[in-house]
């Protein structure tokens, strides 16, 4: 029985890894989830919970703190407003301009409503509200 759970949790890594590359919390997410899982339902639980895990673990992957420190030093541009209201896990339109943080790629910032965002200048995706 352990060596079916082993098998399973090892074949359900092997299946995110390439989403792992991507993505370093997906990885957190999916091996935590799946031992987990497997700890609790057997088998069955180890997939659900790699499953749960590697959503949740892409959900919150907060910025180095180099970024937020960087992000805090820039001088307040014009604050853009926007009717929706902005949280962490949610895109702000794609037509809001974005600065890019130099020191790290993956992210950029806006002042949007009077509030620091960092978010993925991909996906327009909010990362991170500096108060």
């Amino acid at each position: 029985m352990k060596t079916k759970i082993m098998i399973l949790a090892a074949a359900t890594l092997g299946m995110t890894s390439t989403a792992a590359l991507a993505q370093e919390g997906t990885v957190t997410g999916a091996a935590g989830g799946a031992v987990t899982g497997a700890i609790v339902g057997g088998p069955v639980g180890a997939a659900v919970g790699g499953v749960v895990g590697a959503i949740a673990g892409t959900a919150v992957d907060p910025p180095p703190q180099r970024v937020v420190t960087y992000v805090q030093q820039q001088p307040v541009a014009q604050s853009v407003v926007v009717q929706q209201p902005v949280a962490i896990g949610k895109p702000i339109p794609s037509d809001v301009v974005l600065a890019p943080v130099p020191e790290d790629n993956r992210y950029a910032y806006a002042i949007v409503n009077n509030q620091r965002v960092i978010v993925d200048p991909q996906t327009h995706t909010v990362v991170q509200v500096i108060q």
